[in-house]
């Protein structure tokens, strides 16, 4: 999922009537891919009807260090495959780092992960994913130009199948995405361009477009209305 100048990952819980459970949510929220702002409740308790608890900042660098470890790579190591310093690295995983969403971007892919793997819970245990327990995030502006719902269960499955809505305008251009693995996407309603391997594809509802991720891909919505879009990646990147 291509980053934007400014990033905004929001992890709701819901009560059991579909309504937002105040206080039990978490925001991450970068501006101009510089800084992060980090809004968590005091408890990671689950709300009625929900099984995704919020998560702490500390929590998310405790995964990261937990991976590091896990794969044998030292701090050094990791900062330099993900382009961040050793110094960033270690201050996040301490739970005091400052990243933009396109460094933790950076972390996930260089660990082989899933961003979702480091800002969310394990996912759910049913394999039903009700519309009120999806995952949201999102991702640019604060008018909320893009918005990506997780709508598989697990975070450790083989594939994720993704809900896109962009509004008019949005662009990911300036931050090209590349990763390992797969994707195919079709576009639900409106219009959305494609842009892989420097080519434009303009796709529209009921069209499919696929493609290895690792050559420089991005998307944006050059219609008048909004566009929705379903995007099953292989493996998971988001």
């Amino acid at each position: 999922i291509p980053a934007a100048s400014c990033h905004h990952i929001e992890i709701i819980l819901y009560n059991e009537d579909g309504g937002r459970e105040d206080g039990r949510y978490a925001i991450l929220t970068a501006h101009s891919s510089k800084t992060l702002e980090w809004h968590h409740p005091q408890t990671r308790e689950a709300s009625p009807g929900s099984d995704r608890p919020a998560i702490t900042v500390t929590e998310v660098g405790d995964r990261i260090r937990r991976l590091r470890k896990a794969q044998g790579k030292t701090l050094e190591q990791l900062a330099g495959a993900a382009g961040v310093s050793a110094g960033l690295l270690s201050q996040v995983e301490r739970g005091q780092g400052n990243p933009s969403f396109s460094s933790l971007v950076q972390i996930a892919h260089s660990l082989g992960v899933a961003v979702a793997r480091l800002v969310a819970d394990e996912g759910l245990a049913s394999p039903v994913v009700r519309r009120e327990e999806r995952l949201r995030l999102d991702l640019g502006e604060s008018s909320d130009l893009i918005t990506a719902e997780l709508l598989t269960p697990r975070l450790d499955s083989a594939f994720e199948v993704i809900k896109v809505t962009t509004q008019p305008g949005y662009s990911s251009e300036s931050t090209p995405f590349v990763h390992a693995g797969e994707e195919c996407s079709v576009v639900l309603e409106g219009t959305q361009a494609y842009i892989v391997g420097g080519v434009r594809y303009v796709l529209r509802a009921g069209d499919a477009i696929s493609y290895k991720s690792t050559i420089p891909h991005w998307y944006e919505n050059p219609g008048d209305v909004p566009s929705v879009s379903l995007s099953m990646i292989t493996p998971p990147s988001f």
